[in-house]
C-alpha cells in the first residue's frame, strides 16, 4: 500500500489538532508493515512534524537554513510556498501512489489525480455553522462540498460530526462516513519549571467568537473578586487584544486573569496543576483538550453541547450552554470540594484510556484498504 499525504496542513500550521492528528496517524504508519507513504514537503514550521520521526535528514537541513536566513531578517515565505506547492504537484503528477490523503480542504489536487481514490477527513462543520466568524469562510464551504462529494471515504471525528455532514449534505451516502476518534499523547514534565500562580483555573487555545472566552469570564468573575489567591491562566492562543484587555480591566481583574505563552513540554505540567480546565466553547468536531486534560489528572468542565458528552463521557462536568450561573456554580464546586475534585480527576484518567492513537492508526489502515479496493 503507497499512501500519498497531501500536505497542505502544515504548509498553514505551525500547531493544532489537524496537523497533530496527521502527525500521530502517519507517526505509527512508519512501522506499519506493507505501508510506504510519501509527504511531499519542502519545508515546514509545524512543531509536531518537526518534532517526529517524518521529519527527512533534507528537510532538516532545509529547517535550519530558513531558521538561519530568518533570524537574518531575511523573508522567503513566497519562495518556501512555492516550493512547496511544485513538490506536492510534482509527487501528485507522478502517480506513485494507491491512495491520497488531504490534510485540508484546498481542492488543488483533484486536478492531478485522475481517477486515484482519496479519504478526506471531515473535523468538524464549523465555517458552515458560524459563517460570520471567518473571512474566508465561504471559500472553505465550497471547497469543503465539492470534497465531501466527490471522496471515496469520508473519516468523521466524531458522531457529532457525522451527523452535522449530514445536516448540511443528506445525499450524501452515509455509509462512506465513518467515525474515527483522536487520541491523546501529552506528557506530564515534572522537569521543567513553570512561572505560574499556585491556585488558578485554565483556560487553553483561542479565545475568539464560539470559543466563548468573555462568557467564561463573566461567569466566573465574582469568584475570582471573592478571592485574590485565584486566577484564570490562559495558555496559549495568543496574547491578549486590546478589546479582551479592556474586559478584563473593567472587571478589575487584570491582575487575576493572565495570559501565558507556553512551551509544548510544559503544558502537561500546566494541565496538572490546575484547579480545573474550563472548555467553554459552543462547538468543537472534538475537542483534544479534553483528553489532555484528563490524561493529566485535570478535572474537566464544559459544555453539554455538541461533540462534549460524546467524547468526555460520564467524566466530564457538564453546564448548560451559555448558562453563566450554571458554570459558576460547576467551577465553584470543584475548587471547593476536594473529593469531588479527586473523583473527576480519577474518572478523566481512566476514561482517557479509550482514546489512544494506536487505535485511530488501525481504523485509518482499515478505511484505507476499503477505498483502495472500493
Amino acid at each position: 500500500m503507497r499512501l500519498l499525504l497531501e500536505p497542505q496542513i502544515f504548509n498553514n500550521q505551525k500547531f493544532g489538532g489537524i496537523s497533530r492528528y496527521y502527525t500521530e496517524i502517519f507517526s505509527f504508519l512508519l512501522n506499519e508493515k506493507g505501508v510506504e507513504f510519501d509527504i511531499p514537503l519542502y519545508y515546514t514550521n509545524n512543531i509536531y512534524f518537526n518534532e517526529s520521526n517524518l521529519i527527512s535528514p533534507t528537510q532538516k537541513r532545509v529547517l535550519f537554513l530558513v531558521r538561519f536566513l530568518t533570524s537574518m531578517g531575511i523573508s522567503l515565505r513566497g519562495k518556501i510556498n512555492k516550493k512547496n506547492y511544485n513538490k506536492s504537484t510534482r509527487a501528485l503528477r507522478n502517480k506513485d501512489y494507491d491512495l491520497v490523503i488531504p490534510t485540508y480542504f484546498d481542492t488543488y489536487f483533484l486536478n492531478f489525480i485522475d481517477n486515484k481514490p482519496f479519504v478526506l477527513t471531515v473535523y468538524d462543520m464549523i465555517h458552515e455553522l458560524y459563517p460570520q466568524f471567518f473571512e474566508n469562510g465561504e471559500e472553505i464551504i465550497n471547497n469543503k462540498k465539492i470534497l465531501i462529494q466527490k471522496a471515496t471515504k469520508i473519516i468523521a471525528v466524531s458522531n457529532n460530526t457525522k451527523s452535522d455532514i449530514l445536516k448540511f449534505y443528506p445525499h450524501v451516502d452515509s455509509s462512506t462516513i465513518e467515525v474515527i476518534y483522536h487520541g491523546n499523547s501529552i506528557e506530564i514534565n515534572n522537569n521543567v519549571k513553570l512561572n505560574l500562580p499556585e491556585k488558578y483555573i485554565l483556560f487553553v487555545g483561542i479565545r475568539s467568537f464560539y470559543k466563548n472566552f468573555i462568557f467564561f469570564i463573566n461567569s466566573i468573575k465574582e469568584l475570582l473578586l471573592s478571592d485574590e489567591n485565584l486566577y484564570v491562566v490562559c495558555a496559549g492562543g495568543g496574547k491578549f487584544n486590546d478589546e479582551e484587555i479592556i474586559f478584563i480591566n473593567e472587571l478589575g481583574l487584570n491582575n487575576q486573569v493572565i495570559y501565558y505563552h507556553f512551551k509544548e513540554d510544559e503544558l502537561g505540567l500546566i494541565y496538572s496543576n490546575a484547579k480545573c480546565f474550563v472548555f467553554p466553547s459552543e462547538y468543537e468536531g472534538f475537542g483534544i483538550p479534553i483528553l489532555e486534560a484528563m490524561s493529566c489528572g485535570c478535572p474537566v468542565i464544559l459544555t453539554n453541547n455538541s461533540s462534549f458528552p460524546e467524547v468526555a463521557g460520564e467524566a466530564g462536568i457538564f453546564f448548560e450552554l451559555n448558562d453563566e450561573n450554571d458554570l459558576k456554580n460547576k467551577v465553584t464546586s470543584v475548587i471547593n470540594d476536594e473529593t469531588l475534585a479527586n473523583l473527576y480527576s480519577q474518572k478523566g484518567m481512566e476514561h482517557v484510556k479509550k482514546f489512544t492513537w494506536e487505535i485511530a492508526t488501525k481504523q485509518c489502515m482499515e478505511i484505507y484498504t476499503k477505498a483502495i479496493n472500493y
